[in-house]
């Protein structure tokens, strides 16, 4: 069996010192349309077996001008996160950013040559080192997607109270550090390359990966001879959940992994104008703990610190211990879910994870979770009650069900990576879900007609529509660099691509330049591929049961566009609510305390528990222009 150090000598470290050096970009290959598939359930593909069998289970930011072996898919403009125009009705075709005369490839590894390597590393190990003293016992890998290691496990007790508020724990000793280290959940920055280290993490401190024994990970955009480094497939099952609209991208990327041991591919399903599975969620199975992870960070070098330090991103964790094993069904164990766990099993289901997948999750004590709500994106359109769980729809419910809803003045600010063609009415609907709202308040000013608006009801939600209308130009501020910003930082123009905002959306009479600040990190020379938002109550009435205020940040996926949150508008057959969606996103709310009313909170109320990455407060952008992506020539 590979020991835990075997891809860890000096060769891999020099290979990763020189990754780390400045190379030109590389110019992103022209999108092409692909074919739109009508709607299927979603895929999960074995690759350990011989078949194409698929099991029953509906955009983008362009991320393009770092010349690694990556998949990639291209962008539409809708989505708020492309660089490059497109046409509204073409799709977008995953692609892969090689370098210069590389072939396709979605792992973009020469595995024979791989092999050798790692053999003779362990020869050369053997002739050098003592032996080394055997850290765990590990049983061989079987082939099925086993998360129950139960039988070779202390008992861990079920939780019975909600434990106290989480504070940044002490950080890891080493990349190789196992066991429950965030029980209560954290916070940190990605850590980066040149900088300092503080509240931050490594890649390879998140993954554990010498008692990983299965991984489900997610990502837009993947780098995968680098993530091959950082696991070892020997021992640990992965399931990558990636984007692939039409069949024969499916096609390909099954062809690209076949022969791969321990490799399955999930496809969330993306109907209709749905065109982007961006979500990162992570959930890392180890033998004594779930890690569930929800970064801002595609799976790639740059992304993670590694490209010479040039971009930064966010991540919560939270280790969870395994339950008494055969103390309860998977029914049993669902109906005792917190708040956080139901919307996770609800989006590992959407997504169309293998069933051993989820209720090896149903394994694990979520009492630990109960201060925070897991908030999502699911790609398609949501009728019935659905509406109500996704988009800024769940945003606001989840605010609501945490107790953090106010109805006064809420400071919120907002730090994107990506903008799309923002107008008021999509910021109101933001505002109103960060004050607890479920979406009715705006979908009622914009749907219903005016002898409707009559209605004592109705005029209720406008008085309030108008107000907050009025509240965003004092309270709402969006976090996103100028040109001088970006040329100014340490990767310059070249890490800029995945920074997003195209000029004609700017320019338009409807978007809301007023409200924009210069993103400038609190680590010099950092660019930010962050999306966070922070909300903090400002005097007004909280909880029906007596005034309060809780702040509370949002870590996650979701860039501020209308694909990344969605849009509730009128169902023409139902009559009834629709909540659509064009992007697949994760993200987590974290309230961090309660204050009385009419008392100002200032941003150091994060202190301590969500790091605030950018200088506040923001300067106004004067008679700068923000920074445009492509059209500046990257």
């Amino acid at each position: 069996m590979t020991s835990l150090d075997d891809y860890s000598d000096d060769d891999l470290n020099a290979a990763i010192a020189l990754s780390l050096g400045n190379r030109p970009p590389a110019r992103r290959p022209s999108p092409t349309q692909s074919l739109a598939p009508a709607r299927k359930p979603s895929e999960v593909i074995d690759l350990t077996n011989d078949s194409d069998e698929t099991e029953d289970s509906d955009a983008t930011e362009s991320e393009d001008h770092f010349p690694t072996s990556k998949v990639q898919p291209d962008e539409n403009p809708q989505t708020g996160h492309g660089t490059e125009p497109r046409r509204e009705d073409s799709p977008p075709q995953p692609a892969l950013q090689p370098g210069a005369g590389q072939a396709f490839s979605l792992l973009a590894l020469d595995r024979k040559q791989m092999e050798q390597d790692r053999l003779n590393r362990r020869k050369r190990k053997a002739s050098i080192s003592p032996p080394r003293l055997k850290r765990f016992k590990r049983d061989e890998p079987s082939k099925g997607v086993d998360v129950d290691a139960s039988k070779r496990l202390p008992k861990s007790p079920r939780r019975t109270s909600t434990p106290p508020r989480p504070r940044l724990p002490p950080q890891p000793r080493s990349a190789s550090s196992s066991g429950i280290q965030y029980p209560d959940g954290v916070v940190k920055k990605t850590w980066a390359y040149g900088y300092p280290r503080a509240d931050d993490i490594k890649i390879e401190e998140v993954l554990q990966k010498g008692t990983l024994t299965t991984a489900m990970l997610s990502a837009f955009q993947w780098e995968m001879d680098w993530l091959m480094r950082k696991v070892d497939l020997n021992k640990t099952k992965l399931i990558l959940a990636m984007q692939a609209k039409d069949e024969s991208t499916k096609a390909r990327y099954r062809l690209e992994t076949t022969g791969v041991a321990n490799l399955r591919l999930c496809f969330p399903p993306m109907p209709g104008n749905v065109n982007c599975m961006h979500s990162k969620l992570q959930l890392l199975f180890h033998p004594t703990h779930l890690r569930i992870v929800v970064p801002s960070a595609n799976l790639t070098s740059y992304d993670w610190g590694e490209a010479g330090g040039i971009l930064e991103n966010v991540v919560f964790l939270i280790d969870l211990p395994r339950c008494d094993a055969g103390l309860q069904t998977p029914a049993q164990a669902r109906s005792e879910l917190t708040f956080f766990g139901q919307e996770l099993v609800y989006f590992l289901e959407a997504m169309g994870l293998q069933r051993e997948v989820v209720d090896g999750v149903l394994k694990f004590d979520f009492s630990a979770t109960q201060r925070y709500a897991l908030v999502h994106t699911i790609g398609g359109p949501h009728t019935g009650e659905d509406w109500r769980r996704t988009g800024y729809c769940g945003l606001g419910r989840a605010v609501h069900i945490l107790g953090a809803q106010h109805d006064g003045p809420l400071d919120i600010e907002y730090v994107t990576s990506s903008v799309g063609s923002l107008n008021d009415a999509f910021l109101r609907a933001i505002y109103l879900a960060a004050q607890g709202d479920d979406g009715l308040t705006e979908y009622h000013c914009r749907v219903d007609r005016p002898s409707k608006r009559k209605t004592e009801a109705s005029g209720d939600e406008q008085d309030r529509a108008a107000e907050v209308t009025k509240q965003m130009d004092d309270h709402f501020r969006i976090y996103f660099p100028t040109r001088e910003t970006v040329l100014g930082s340490r990767g310059s123009s070249g890490a800029g691509g995945t920074i997003c905002l195209q000029s004609r959306w700017y320019h338009a009479p409807t978007f809301p330049q007023r409200l924009f600040r210069d993103c400038e990190s609190q680590r010099p020379g950092m660019l930010m591929h962050n999306k966070m938002l922070f909300a903090r109550p400002q005097g007004g009435r909280g909880q029906a049961h007596g005034p309060t205020g809780t702040p509370w940040a949002y870590v996650g996926s979701a860039n501020l566009s209308e694909s990344a949150w969605g849009r509730l508008s009128l169902d023409r057959t139902t009559k009834a609510p629709k909540m659509n969606c064009r992007n697949w996103e994760c993200g987590v709310v974290i309230p961090v305390s309660s204050t009385a009313a009419g008392a100002d909170v200032g941003m150091d109320v994060f202190s301590g528990l969500v790091p605030v990455p950018m200088r506040v407060p923001g300067r106004g952008y004067g008679s700068q222009l923000p920074w445009f992506g492509s059209e500046h020539g990257t």
